[in-house]
This record gives structure tokens, sequence and C-alpha cells, in this order.
């Protein structure tokens, strides 16, 4: 059974921790507020830059030597932007980690961001943009985003070549002294750990830390509808986005498995409609991603222009004849199926302690308190069919938004 503690630090930071019997390592998800929603509208790019520069040196250590120490310690260690956080990830040893704890605030007290790790940051960061004219589906997938959500929920966290090269050290350091503050962190850590040695360390380690930066709320519809984008290839991407419920929103787990059903492999609906039975794409996908305060829904196809159209219409079908009371219901087979898939996740992710780490940290800025394994393994067996498909009833899309690119413009389905 796990354990899981939440201990507010002197500092105004929760420590999430949860100890996992059975495992030697250990791993911790930090979630900052400094993501792309917080990023001033002339110097967006900052997360991008960010991400090369927290593991390019911190405190007394140049690039090198910080680098060095980490590897001595076998911590294995990323940071990615995301919209309201900037995640730093680490993971080692359980017995290594109050040693590497140093390093780890060091990233996030005293990056060094010198001059010259700056550039190559930068320059990185402009060929991420630019690496973008060789993949269309990406560029597909943030052409939706930014019209399905408002500014600035719908930034790419890319930046933009003219913002990128606006942006000064003085801006690197000064943002992210701003943003990166304790009261709106959280800290999550599982594994062979203890608790109370965390918590004391991170409290003598953080001594002085100040500052607060809560996550704001924001209305969830962008522009919507459908947008184009011309692009003389052989190959047409479509993305197509619809809303879903909050992670908070007891029916996020139906939704869940909704798009097993969906999309789960080859034994799905839309592997199978669109692309077994018909022949119509080379890929057919979809993916729910609950947020705090909303969810929503993406599906992708790839096909070729000849096919284009009528793939787009058969998945649009196939993400709305599931909705309401004439809806196709899941049947037996398919909800069984699901059922195996989420508990297998569940298993899955149980065994990782960077999953944990990032799953106790995500539920805390989602719920406001992190779920044990066992009350989500306990929701989905308490789960049923006619649950599921009483959900479908009153399933709800909403405001629909269709992106493709390719040769020529389609004509988008009527809701």
């Amino acid at each position: 059974m796990s354990d899981i503690r939440i201990i507010e630090l002197d500092c105004g930071a929760p420590l999430v921790v949860e100890r996992m019997p059975g495992v030697k390592s250990a791993a911790i998800s930090w979630l900052l507020p400094a993501g792309s929603v917080f990023e001033p509208v002339g110097k967006l790019g900052l997360g991008a830059m960010w991400e090369e520069l927290l593991l390019r040196g911190a405190g007394d250590r140049d690039s090198r030597s910080f680098a060095d120490a980490m590897d001595r310690l076998g911590v294995n260690r990323s940071v990615g932007g995301q919209t309201y956080y900037m995640q730093l990830g680490v993971s080692m040893i359980g017995d290594g980690l109050i040693e590497a704890l140093p390093l780890v605030v060091d990233m996030v007290r005293r990056p060094r961001m010198e001059e010259a790790s700056i550039e190559a940051a930068r320059e990185l960061a402009l060929q991420a943009i630019e690496s973008l004219k060789d993949d269309p589906r990406q560029r597909a997938v943030l052409g939706a985003r930014a019209r399905h959500r408002p500014e600035p929920l719908n930034r790419s966290g890319m930046g933009t070549p003219e913002t990128l090269q606006a942006i000064t050290r003085d801006d690197l350091i000064g943002e992210w002294s701003r943003l990166a503050s304790p009261v709106g962190s959280i800290i999550g850590v599982a594994g062979a750990v203890d608790a109370d040695e965390i918590a004391a360390t991170l409290n003598t380690l953080l001594k002085g830390w100040q500052g607060a930066n809560k996550v704001p709320s924001f209305e969830p519809v962008g522009e919507r509808g459908y947008a184009h984008e011309t692009d003389n290839s052989n190959q047409v991407q479509i993305i197509v986005c619809h809303d879903g419920p909050a992670d908070r929103d007891e029916k996020s787990l139906a939704e869940r498995v909704v798009l097993s059903v969906l999309s789960g492999g080859m034994s799905g609906r839309l592997f199978s409609e669109v692309r077994e039975k018909r022949g119509l794409c080379y890929a057919v996908s979809a993916a729910f991603a609950p947020g705090r305060d909303f969810g929503g829904v993406s599906a992708y196809v790839g096909t070729t222009p000849e096919r284009a159209q009528e793939a787009l219409d058969v998945l649009h079908e196939q993400l709305t004849a599931i909705n309401g009371p004439g809806g196709v219901k899941i049947d037996e087979s398919e909800f069984e199926r699901a059922l195996v898939g989420l508990r297998s996740r569940i298993v899955f992710s149980g065994e990782s302690t960077r999953a944990r780490a990032a799953s106790i940290a995500s539920d805390m800025h989602s719920l406001g308190r992190p779920r044990p394994l066992r009350e989500l393994s306990e929701a989905i067996d308490a789960l049923t069919r006619d649950k599921v498909n009483r959900y479908l009833d009153s399933r709800e899309a909403g405001l629909i938004t269709i992106q493709t690119l390719g040769p020529e413009a389609l004509k988008p389905p009527a809701s």
C-alpha cells in the first residue's frame, strides 16, 4: 500500500510525498508557475529557452561542472514547458535523493543563464520553429490549438522568431525570478523516500525563498470553427477538437472509457471505420486531455488529398455518432477492453516513481489533493457500462474546431 503525505514547507510550497514500498528509485516532479500563459506578449518563448538554460549550470557550478555533479549521483533530469507550469523532473536511486536536492534547488533558485548558454538555447528554440516546415502534422495541431482556446491558453510555448530574438539575459533572469515563486509551486516526490527528511532538507535549502504566483482561471472557448492552411504536398493533415469534462469532474473517467472505445488501437472504432473498412487514411487517433478547469478531445487523421474529404466526414461522424440518447452505445466487449486498458495504465504508473511523482503533483494542481492508486482502481471497479452509456446520453462536443493542412480546403461537416 502506498503512503501519501502533504507537508506545507516554510516557504509556502506544498510538498506531496508518496512512499512506495518495494522500489529502490525516487523521483521529483516540481511544478513552477512559470508556464506559457504568464509570458509577456513581446517575450513569447521564454519557456522554450528556460527548458535548456535550467539544465546548463546553477549555483556555483557552470554547465559542465553541474552536469558532472548530476551524473555522479546518477540523476536523470529534464525540464518541460507546459501551459501553466515549467516542470522539473528528476529521478535517481532513492539513497541519493537527499544529496541531489541541493542541485535541484539551485536549478530553481540560482540558475546561471550565462550569456554563451543563452545564445545556444536561443538557437535551439529557433531551430524548433524552423523544423515545423518539415512537420505538417504538428503545424496542424498548433493551428487548431491557436483557435480552439483563447489567448493565452492557445499559445504553443515555442514563441516566434521575432520574440525569441528580442529576449535578453535580463528578461530570462528577471522573469524567472518573478514567476518561479514558492506560492503556486507544487513539489511531488515518489519512491524510496522519507517525507520528514525531505521536508527538513527542503526547508533548509529554501530558506528565504519568497513570492507568490497563483495560476488564474480562464474562459475555455476560443474562435474555433474551420480553418485551412495551404501546403502543396501529397498529404492532408486533419485535426478535430471538441470539449470534454475537467479532471475534477466525475464524468472524466467515463470520458476516458469513451476515448478508449474510439481510439483503443486496432480495436477502436476510429481505426476500424476510417482506416480498416474504408482505407481512408494512413493514421487515425484521438486523445482526451482533462485539465483543472476544462478538458478537451483532439482527433487526428493523416490521409491523401483524394481521400481527405471522406476521411474528415467519417471521422466527424464517428466522433459525434456516439453522443445523445440515439447514439451508437458502447457494447460489452468494447467496455471490457477499455477497462483492461485503464487498469493496465494504473499498474504501469504504479511501478514508475517518475510517473507517480508527476501524477501526484498534477493532482494537486487539478484537484487540490493527490489521488492514491487505490482510489483510482476503486473508481474503475465501480464503473459500469450502463453508467458510461448514460453519460453518453448527455455528452456534448460543444463548438468544434477543425484544422486542415494540405493542397486544398475541405468542406467542414455540418454540426
